[in-house]
C-alpha cells in the first residue's frame, strides 16, 4: 500500500499512476491511497488504508477495533470502516467510512493503529440501549482482561452512557459472574429472593472429562445450569443431558437447568421452584417474597 504523498516524494509522475490505477494494476481504495496489486484486500490492508486516508494519530476504532480484539464474537468482515481522529482534525467523509472525532484521544496500541481493549469496549457501550448488552460487552471484555483495565478507562471519561450499570456488572464480574444471564440469575432469584448464595463457576472433573458448573449449592449437593443460547428451542443439548446424567450418577447432585425465560420473565417462579429443591435437600433457610404476587409462597416460614 502507497500514498499519493509517498509516491510523488519518490519522484513518481502524476499521470504516471493516473494510468496504474485506470489501467487496473493498482487500486485506489480511498482519495491518495493506492493498493498496489490486482487481487482482493485482506480486513488488514482495508484497515491500514482508511488509517493511510485518515492521515497523522488516526486510530481505528468503536466496530473496526471491536474487530481486531475480539474476532470470535465481531468478525472481521469489512462493512463500515470506524476511525477516531483528534477532534481539531478534518477529515473528508467517504462511502464505508465513518470518522469520530475526539475531544480526547483513547489510548491505543503502539503497534498496529487501534484503540486500546478496554477503551473499545467502552466506545461499544457508548452506543447500546438495552442493558443486557451492556452486561454483555463487559463480560465478553472481563474473559480477556482485568477489570481494572476498565475501572481505569472509565476514570479517564467523562462522559460514558451506562456508568453506573458498568460499575455494577464489574463488580458482579469480579465476583466470577461471566455472562448477562448469570448476573440476572444472581440478583433477581437468588439475592432477591433471599436464597443462599451459590458458588459460581466451579471448574471440576466428572466423568473423565473437565466440566464447569454455572452455580453449585455444595452443602445440598444442588446445582443450577443457566442455558443463554438461542440456537436449542427445547433448552438442552445432547452434551447437556450426558452431563446432567454424569454428575448425578457420579457426584449424587441434581441439576436445575433454565433458559433466559426462566430468568428474566419468570424469575419469582425460579426461586420457588430452586427454593424447593433447596428445601427437600435440608434447607431450612426462610426465601422472601420480593412482591406481593411472588411466586415464592412460602415466604413466611417452610412449610411443617
Amino acid at each position: 500500500m502507497l500514498t499519493r504523498r509517498q509516491l510523488l516524494a519518490k519522484g513518481a509522475n502524476p499521470d504516471w499512476i493516473s494510468r496504474r490505477v485506470a489501467s487496473g494494476r493498482w487500486q485506489r481504495s480511498y482519495p491518495g491511497v493506492y493498493v498496489v496489486h490486482t487481487g482482493s484486500m485482506s480486513w488488514r490492508t482495508q484497515m491500514v488504508a482508511a488509517l493511510h486516508y485518515a492521515g497523522e494519530n488516526a486510530v481505528l476504532s468503536h466496530s473496526s477495533a471491536a474487530q481486531f480484539w475480539f474476532p470470535e464474537t465481531f468478525p472481521p468482515v469489512r462493512q463500515l470502516v470506524e476511525v477516531s481522529v483528534p477532534r481539531e482534525r478534518r477529515v473528508r467523509p467517504q462511502p464505508g467510512l465513518r470518522i469520530h472525532h475526539r475531544r480526547r484521544m483513547p489510548s491505543a496500541t503502539s503497534g498496529f493503529s487501534v484503540t486500546a481493549r478496554a477503551e473499545t469496549v467502552l466506545d461499544l457501550i457508548d452506543r447500546v440501549e438495552a442493558p443486557d448488552d451492556v452486561v454483555g460487552l463487559i463480560t465478553l471484555a472481563c474473559r480477556r482482561m482485568s477489570h481494572d483495565f476498565l475501572l481505569a478507562a472509565m476514570g479517564d471519561r467523562q462522559r460514558l452512557r451506562h456508568r453506573s450499570l458498568v460499575r455494577d456488572v464489574l463488580t458482579a464480574a469480579a465476583d466470577g459472574i461471566e455472562s448477562p444471564l448469570e448476573l440476572r440469575y444472581h440478583r433477581d432469584v437468588e439475592r432477591a429472593h433471599r436464597l443462599p448464595r451459590s458458588e459460581r463457576q466451579l471448574r471440576e472433573q466428572i466423568d473423565g472429562g473437565w466440566i464447569r458448573a454455572d452455580c453449585r449449592y455444595r452443602r445440598y449437593r444442588l446445582r443450577v445450569e443457566l442455558d443463554g443460547q438461542l440456537a436449542h428451542p427445547d433448552g438442552r443439548t445432547v452434551e447437556d443431558t450426558w452431563r446432567d446424567n454424569a454428575v448425578l450418577l457420579t457426584a449424587t447432585e441434581v441439576t436445575l437447568r433454565y433458559r433466559w425465560h426462566h430468568v428474566a420473565v419468570t424469575p419469582c417462579r425460579t426461586a420457588a421452584q430452586v427454593a424447593e429443591a433447596l428445601r427437600l435437600a435440608g434447607w431450612i433457610g426462610v426465601p422472601r417474597q420480593c412482591s406481593a404476587d411472588c411466586a415464592v409462597r412460602w415466604a413466611a416460614g417452610p412449610p411443617a
